[in-house]
């Protein structure tokens, strides 16, 4: 078996539409091992969430993996029908989505939502499902869990209906959590908690966790890699350490920039000038030129390879060619370390 949870070899995953085809996911390698949380950041629209959805196979009809191949503990799970995910999802891998009202259903009982998923994946009965249903809400944190087991999701707040989320998709006990936006729409000290929990959830389990967010403070509290996603492609990869203190791609420059803890003197927030181009006609060289004001003549004409910085750090950018002339991270290094400082 591989050392791998999950390994995704050039994956690239296209919507058809009445404009044409859009490229949503372009030729993505990474991988996760057991135990590992990979943080995958970047701009709406950038691709992030049509790729974990890839590997489950929750597209809509009109979307289709166009080359590339998944694989889920070694296994090749690429051309699985809908029958064969049945039995991989929650029982292999599961999903928890941005909005838990959305995935629970209003009407039934929090504890029977999490027992029909045990029920669904493993020979047990009723009340050992029930048993279980009830420990995976101690799990996650929801107080005197044998009363809330009976009450419908509209008596829990915000977080807690998160954490009920969190306990439907770990009760078949998954080695691979995909965690799509799941403390956006939180206040910062519910946020706090579930990124907590996240972790707690990972050091008993031993899950391997993608997590997609926008909010790179986040991402800096719980990620062990961090991967940056623009256009549907990888454009830099590495430990949390190497993304934050020596980002490398000017789109990473940017995303760092950004955070309101770099603000400039007055107070007005750094951006990215521009906007990403349209996945139906990509550009022919580096997606991200038309917004670099670092861009080489040769971005325009040629998309760069995957340069390797260190044996863990990679960055798909002209500038690290020994041949492209030396520009340095203006993203400034005593705020930035300022700011790791915050949010460790």
């Amino acid at each position: 078996m591989s050392e791998n949870l999950l390994e995704l070899d050039h994956l690239s995953v296209s919507f058809d539409t009445p404009k044409g085809e859009v490229e949503a996911v372009r030729d993505v390698t990474l991988n996760l091992k057991k135990g590992e949380i990979l943080c995958v950041v970047g701009e709406s629209g950038c691709g992030k969430t049509v790729m974990c959805k890839s590997v489950m196979k929750l597209l809509p009809k009109n979307c289709r993996i166009k080359s590339g191949r998944i694989r889920v503990q070694g296994e090749d799970i690429t051309d699985y029908k809908e029958r064969d995910m049945r039995a991989l999802r929650g029982k292999r891998f599961a999903m928890v989505f941005q909005d838990p009202m959305t995935t629970l259903n209003p009407t039934i009982p929090i504890g029977k939502q999490i027992t029909e998923a045990i029920l669904k994946h493993e020979s047990v009965s009723k009340e050992e499902a029930k048993q279980r249903a009830i420990e995976m809400l101690d799990l996650v944190g929801i107080k005197d869990a044998n009363e809330r087991f009976k009450l419908q999701p509209h008596f829990f707040s915000g977080g807690m209906r998160q954490r009920c989320v969190l306990a439907v998709a770990l009760a078949s006990k998954p080695e691979l959590l995909f965690a799509d936006e799941a403390t956006t729409a939180l206040d910062v000290t519910v946020e706090e908690k579930i990124l907590t929990l996240l972790l707690d959830i990972r050091d008993k389990l031993g899950i391997g966790i993608v997590f997609i967010s926008h909010d790179l403070g986040a991402v800096a509290r719980v990620a062990d890699r961090v991967a940056v996603m623009y256009a549907g492609k990888i454009v830099e990869i590495g430990t949390v350490d190497e993304i934050y203190y020596d980002p490398r791609h000017p789109y990473t420059w940017g995303l760092l920039s950004s955070l309101p803890a770099l603000a400039k003197k007055d107070g007005e927030l750094n951006y990215i000038h521009g906007m990403p181009p349209s996945l139906i006609d990509p550009p022919p060289g580096d997606a991200f030129a038309q917004r670099n004001e670092y861009a080489l003549a040769i971005d325009y004409e040629k998309a760069p390879p995957m340069f390797d910085i260190s044996e863990t750090h990679k960055a798909a950018t002209w500038l690290l060619d020994k041949r492209a002339p030396r520009v340095v991270s203006p993203v400034n290094l005593k705020k930035r370390s300022a700011l790791w400082q915050q949010i460790q």
